[in-house]
């Protein structure tokens, strides 16, 4: 006879229970119990574990590649910086370190901020600076700082700015502090140090617009004293420590950018504004200076400068950046906006939103916008080397530009979707039309039209290339005036489209790689294989990997190793992620260019990412993960040869049960075979019965290596939680059939739980389902039509297509049209073109036939799914009287999105579940509810 595990409460009573008191007990239960599979010191992950268990952060290798920083710390708690050698050992440990922790160019130091404790009862507290030296393993600890910078190639300096202005001289000698003028946003001091002697210098009333420049000989600041009579920007040889004017005078001074070179700095400053009737606007008018970093400031670019369009002025809001060569100068303007005449009636503002059936985008789309478009910029360019003549590049039909080769390219590619901003209400994926711009005249030429995919410009902006969803090819097209595209994809023997695609929309591709050098060829990859193809003779591609990947279901995918580079080196090795698509297994692979079979570097039944290179080394840093192993770091050499784990985040999880996977197949209704992932306890026994969870969303078993860490998800279940509590967990992939999503997945889903559910380790009885948006949908639709689960919970669930189809996204303002029609509903048409497709995927047309109790999360302020799409499922069932519950967070969005509130979650699931599944006593909150009046006083979780 089968073994039935014990009730929950019988379990958590467990917990509290040694094993050799669970010997000495004369209980005969109990004796029992501990004689099977609970017979461990191991106990269940429950939700106050959630506080103990770190996540990984901030990680990176310093420069010289001989040590490893890396942020631990809990979802809700005080993260630790720790560093270490890349054989292992330990340097120093910084508590309450924020993310932002990083080395010097010259791996000497650690920097990084402290905050206050997490459960400090002062929450402003001001940050505190943690200098570690790596030879010492001494920190030193700076209070009130609010900010940090270090230069990129130089490891000798720190520049930090007090958070506190009492740590500043705040009194000018012309300043009265009992009078308005006083400033209340006056800078604060500013302090330069030397890493290696550990000298200072102090600069007061220093705003946060401070930058060194990238070899570290000049700290560029700007000021704002209590009384402005001290404003402007100022320069600091380094090495002296001198301060340099380059503008001053009173005003704010934003934006403050370096050359690449360490030559020049840029800035906004709104000093000259121009108090006259020519300047209508209620803000003020900004000015773009320049100045080489020995000299003083040039005035740049103002109020109608020439190059601009008229009544167009210098945008605050616009990015400053340096072409690498230095010889231009990008920055952003913008139209001059017109003074604020609110309208009133009756001498009462009047605040009224017209929708018009000839709006471009619909008001929702606008207001949700507002901000973003009242800040809007457009690119313009100084060339720096004719005069300081202005360029404007962008316009209101073609607001964004990039130019190429970073700003050094004599061409820049606009893709616009002004034309087609109607259809975006219902069409997928977007359209565009391409236009090439000359960065020296302003003049520009339309390359292509209505294209679903943006067009990019080669590095060395030689060509265009983009993707075709329909015709399912990469195409290029050289820049020259009069050219044709060139199909890149004509001579490869293999899809370059998702061949997993289902939905009702053009394919998108498997990706690129990005180029060669010098634009010798263009990186793309098919399901398995990378290619090269130079689009001057397409007709012969290499495939860089040899073939080894379709003929060993390998997918390889180049790792760019080198963050400064924009191309491919031809003449280096390849480093190649290598992903089984049968096993799940991973790991890495040494190629190369000319398209000889890559050889094995490492590769496991692990899940291996984050790759990285030191700067100045050949050390590598990655993570590897499984079911059981936490993501921790690991260090290598670029043969793998004796890597070594550097990281160990969660030494406690050895203390309690955890999960096993296992890949498991299934052939669906429609007759194709499927995946899946099935989680068991570690300590599963066979002659033992489960209750079974199951969860999905579309395809999810290429994560069979993933590792699930205790942690209060937003939405869903986490498989490695219930696993450890005494639930085996299904995790099902779908495919899908257009015009029949709920269909689709039922015919994908249930052969795989029932032919589970036969599994004499499974209690048919005991089966629950959860799954959240999507997921959720899904679920609700699938108990119209199957009675086997004995539970349900659907997060955010769309109950009436009908309804849904014509609301709004509240979050984007974005019409919900496109969503139904061409991507996730799949439902491939309108409401007036398929009807009947809209009415027979809606559950609530079909909740008559619910029998399964149902548990739904839906918040009121929900951007994604409409919170009323969850009430009209619980009214239905409320109506028919059936089961459910409808859990509302106030003023959340598609989820819960603040620690406790997810905490709060996961427990309300986990006590659902248990009542239908383990048979615990229901808590109040599900048994009889929690009325108005006492919301907020009680959470009826606990069970007498």
């Amino acid at each position: 006879m089968r073994r039935l595990l014990p009730p929950l409460n019988l379990v958590l009573l467990m917990r509290t229970v040694s094993l050799r008191t669970c010997w000495t007990l004369a209980l005969g239960l109990l004796l029992a119990v501990c004689s099977g599979p609970l017979a461990t010191a191991q106990q269940a992950l429950d939700h106050d574990d959630y506080a103990i268990w770190n996540q990984m952060h901030t990680q990176a290798l310093a420069p010289d590649g001989e040590s490893v920083l890396y942020v631990l710390g809990p979802e809700h708690g005080d993260d630790t910086l720790r560093v270490a050698q890349p054989d292992g050992t330990h340097l120093l440990d910084v508590p309450r370190s924020t993310h932002d922790a990083q080395f010097t160019a010259n791996s000497q130091h650690v920097i990084t901020r402290i905050v206050p404790p997490t459960d400090a009862e002062d929450d402003d507290a001001p940050d505190s600076l943690a200098v570690a030296s790596i030879d010492t393993g001494e920190v030193e600890r700076i209070p009130d700082i609010a900010s940090f910078r270090l230069p990129e190639e130089s490891g000798d300096w720190i520049a930090y700015r007090h958070a506190d202005t009492t740590n500043a001289d705040n009194t000018s000698e012309n300043a009265d502090p009992d009078t308005s003028d006083t400033r209340a946003d006056a800078g604060s001091t500013l302090v330069l140090r030397s890493l290696e002697s550990g000298e200072e210098r102090t600069y007061e009333h220093a705003t946060d617009e401070y930058a060194f420049s990238p070899d570290g000989a000049w700290l560029v600041f700007a000021r704002a004293t209590p009384d402005s009579t001290g404003d402007g920007v100022f320069a600091v040889p380094t090495q002296t420590g001198d301060v340099r004017p380059l503008l001053t005078g009173p005003g704010s001074y934003t934006n403050l950018t370096i050359d690449e070179d360490s030559e020049q700095v840029a800035f906004l400053t709104n000093r000259d504004d121009v108090e006259s009737e020519a300047i209508e606007a209620d803000a003020p008018a900004h000015t773009l200076y320049r100045a080489a970093l020995a000299e003083d400031a040039e005035r740049i670019a103002g109020w109608q400068a020439d190059g601009l369009p008229d009544n167009w002025w210098v945008s605050e809001h616009g990015s400053l950046s340096f072409s690498d060569d230095g010889t231009r100068l990008f920055f952003g303007t913008a139209p001059q906006p017109a003074p604020d005449t609110t309208a009133t009636l009756v001498g009462e503002p009047v605040q009224v939103d017209i929708w018009h059936w000839q709006d471009e985008r619909p008001q929702s789309v606008q207001l949700n916008d507002r901000e973003e478009e009242l800040q809007r910029s457009y690119q313009a360019v100084v060339h720096l080397n004719d005069d300081n003549r202005i360029v404007q590049l962008a316009t209101e039909d073609r607001p964004n530009v990039d130019v190429g080769n970073n700003g050094n390219a004599d061409l820049a590619v606009a893709n616009t979707s002004r034309p087609y901003q109607q259809e975006m209400s219902w069409d997928f994926p977007s359209y565009h039309d391409v236009y090439l711009v000359d960065v020296n005249t302003g003049a520009a030429r339309q390359v292509q039209e209505q294209v679903q995919y943006p067009a990019s410009l080669s590095p060395e902006a030689e060509y265009l290339t983009w993707w075709d969803g329909t015709a399912e090819t990469w195409w290029a097209q050289s820049v020259e005036a009069g050219s044709t595209p060139i199909d890149l994809g004509q001579a490869i023997n293999a899809p370059l489209y998702n061949e997993d695609h289902d939905r009702p929309y053009p394919p998108f591709p498997y990706g690129s790689a990005g180029w060669l050098t010098e634009d010798e060829a263009f990186l793309i990859y098919d399901r398995f294989d990378a290619w090269a193809v130079d689009p001057s003779s397409p007709e012969n591609p290499t495939n860089l990997t040899g073939g080894l990947g379709r003929a060993e279901s390998m997918q390889f995918r180049i790792q760019q190793l080198d963050d400064e580079a924009d191309t491919l080196d031809p003449d280096a090795p390849l480093m190649l992620h290598a992903f089984n698509t049968e096993t799940k297994a991973s790991g890495y692979y040494e190629g190369a260019v000319d398209g000889a079979p890559p050889t094995e570097l490492i590769m496991m039944d692990r899940r291996f990412s984050g790759l990285t290179q030191a700067a100045d080394s050949d050390r590598l840093l990655y993570q590897r993960e499984d079911v059981s192993e936490f993501p921790d770091l690991w260090t290598a050499t670029p043969d793998f040869d004796a890597p070594v784990q550097i990281s160990t985040a969660n030494p406690q999880q050895s203390n309690y049960r955890w999960s096993t996977a296992e890949l498991t197949s299934w052939t669906a209704l429609h007759g194709e075979t499927l995946d899946g992932i099935i989680y068991k306890p570690d300590d599963f026994d066979a002659d033992a019965t489960y209750p079974l969870m199951v969860y999905f969303y579309e395809r999810n078993s290429d994560n069979l290596h993933n590792h699930w860490a205790p942690a209060p998800h937003r939405s869903i279940i986490n498989p490695t939680f219930y696993a450890s509590r005494g639930y085996v967990v299904f995790v099902p992939d779908i495919v899908y059939e257009e015009g029949y999503p709920g269909e689709s997945a039922y015919n994908s889903i249930m052969p795989g739980v029932t032919e589970l559910a036969d599994a004499p380790f499974i209690d048919r009885d005991r089966i629950g389902v959860q799954g959240h948006s999507w997921g959720g949908y899904q679920i609700a639709y699938m108990i119209t039509r199957t009675d086997l689960f004995a539970a349900a919970e659907a997060g955010a669930p769309v109950s009436n297509m009908t309804s849904a189809y014509g609301g709004i996204r509240q979050r984007t303002g974005r019409s919900r049209m496109f969503q139904y029609e061409q991507t996730q509903s799949r439902i491939g048409g309108s409401l007036w073109e398929y009807p009947t497709r809209y009415w027979e995927n809606s559950p609530l047309f079909y909740a008559d036939r619910i029998d399964t109790p149902l548990m739904m999360m839906h918040n009121d302020e929900d951007g994604a799914v409409p919170f009323e799409q969850g009430v009209e499922m619980f009214m239905a069932m409320r109506r028919l009287g059936k089961p459910a519950w409808l859990i509302n967070y106030n003023g959340q969005p598609h989820w819960p999105t603040e620690y406790h509130l997810k905490v709060d979650w996961q427990r309300r699931m986990q006590q659902f579940f248990d009542h239908y599944l383990m048979n615990a006593d229901a808590p109040p909150w599900l048994d009889e509810g929690i009325p108005a009046t006492e919301k907020g006083r009680t959470l009826g979780y606990e069970v007498e």
